[in-house]
């Protein structure tokens, strides 16, 4: 992804970002032959359409990427797939800002080719540096993301449990980082019983990673993520059509070692701690069941209604050890339920906090990042539909309504002494190609959180 860019060079084709309302303005100040043949073929700044315009020579002189209203920074990514090889350079930015062009432009040359033959790497084209660009902040972001598209595109049958481990480990070596995985029987051991339950069906042993970094006494911070690596549905097994996309069942995991690798990257003063419950939901003589009641970590006892609501239980264990050190700030991202995308479709994560300073700031910084969240409310009324006649709470509501609500409402029961607790559903993935958002496995949300906390601990 960062080979994208270069430092300079000696001959770069300008390339300038038009807006519809000042396109009469952007031609005028250019070469009268430029100009002229971007009128010719009626250029007038829509969004998406580049044009290569020639010179007196006959070379290509300037580029033209129509950016419509200017609304959309993420258009800048068209540039990475639709421009012929050789090296280009942004001229005019047409009020987009730098840092947004340079994601876009890296966004959009993200491809996963581990299971076929890539495309020749200089049939890319190469862009200097934008202007004005953090570049530290540009390539921990870049980096970030692609770990994260890269972990949830891998299927389950190369990214299971341990896979997602030695993910894990592989960050922790690059950046000095403290790691611990419990793994198997050693859950027991350890007070992890809900985490051991959902995987103990599988093969390949559940574990719990457990990362560490920076100064203690700085403030903490801790990311949790759900790291499902593939969900039959267990016992209450989901349908053929339910199963295609559960290899991204780990995304939550992928999204907090993503967002880890930024924090880590950009040196944040804070006390940054990542806890994946990483297992694999299977079917076989051990799996638990529909009406088991299981002990959990925070020593509250759980009702099991659905098997295939096993993300919040292996959350819920994580949760509570999170929990137990009282961290200024706990975060958990999951590809929870299928009841926050029916409310707010695939490309707003649903968020539930009920802190409105965190909330304000990260709705803010993911409007101006182009990584959006929606607030949910964690509205208590509802918390009566995960009651239980024979254990202290049901893990699962009965009701046809507020799916992603009541799934929020029981992750709360775990995190009592945490100053701030939040809590993202998200989809994580792009079911159709759009400049810099490619199809497949996505990062949603972490680059919100990233600003938030740079504006914090940098």
């Amino acid at each position: 992804m960062t080979e994208v860019f270069i430092d300079r060079a000696n001959r770069a084709t300008p390339v300038h970002l038009i807006q519809k309302a000042d396109c009469a303005n952007v031609l005028g100040d250019l070469s009268k032959t430029c100009a002229t043949y971007a009128k010719a073929v009626g250029f007038t700044g829509e969004a998406s359409r580049i044009v290569l315009a020639p010179g007196a020579s006959g070379a290509i002189e300037a580029a033209f990427l129509g950016m419509g209203d200017g609304k959309d920074p993420f258009l800048c990514g068209a540039l990475s797939t639709s421009l012929p090889a050789g090296t280009y350079k942004i001229a005019g930015f047409g009020g987009i800002d730098p840092n947004m062009a340079a994601l876009a432009i890296g966004f959009s040359q993200y491809r996963f080719d581990r299971y076929r033959k890539s495309k020749d790497a200089a049939a890319a084209p190469k862009f200097v540096w934008p202007q004005g660009c953090d570049r530290g902040d540009a390539l921990a972001i870049l980096d970030g993301v692609t770990l994260v598209r890269d972990l949830i595109n891998t299927p389950a049958s190369d990214m299971g449990p341990a896979e997602l481990a030695g993910a894990a480990r592989k960050l922790a070596r690059r950046f000095g980082a403290k790691i611990r995985i419990i793994s198997g029987e050693q859950l027991l051991a350890h007070n992890f019983p809900m985490i051991h339950a959902v995987g103990r069906a599988s093969e390949r042993p559940p574990c719990l990673i457990d990362m560490t970094w920076g100064k203690a006494d700085a403030p903490k911070v801790t990311l949790v993520g759900k790291g499902v690596c593939f969900d039959t549905g267990g016992l209450n097994l989901k349908p053929e059509k339910g199963m295609l996309l559960m290899k991204k069942d780990m995304s939550g995991g992928a999204s907090v070692l993503g967002l880890a690798s930024m924090i880590m990257a950009r040196g944040l003063n804070l006390r940054l701690r990542v806890l994946v419950p990483a297992v694999e939901n299977s079917v076989s003589g051990n799996a638990f069941r529909p009406g088991d009641v299981l002990r959990s970590r925070k020593g509250l006892t759980v009702e099991i209604s659905n098997t295939d609501a096993e993300g919040r239980l292996v959350l819920a264990d994580a949760l509570a050890l999170a929990d137990e050190e009282a961290p200024d700030l706990v975060i958990d991202l999951a590809t929870l339920t299928g009841a926050a995308k029916q409310a707010l479709g695939t490309d707003l994560p649903a968020l539930f906090c009920d802190d409105e300073a965190f909330t304000a700031d990260v709705t803010k910084a993911g409007a101006a990042v182009r990584d959006p969240l929606w607030r949910m409310p964690l509205w208590q009324p509802y918390a009566k539909e995960l009651s239980s006649e024979i254990a202290d709470i049901n893990h699962y509501s009965q009701s046809a309504f507020a799916g992603a609500l009541t799934a929020a409402l029981f992750l709360q029961r775990f995190v009592t002494q945490a100053k701030v607790w939040a809590h993202v559903d998200f989809m994580a993935w792009n079911a159709g190609a759009k400049p810099g958002r490619p199809a497949g496995g996505e990062a949603q949300a972490i680059r919100a959180v990233f600003e938030v906390l740079k504006a914090r601990y940098l």
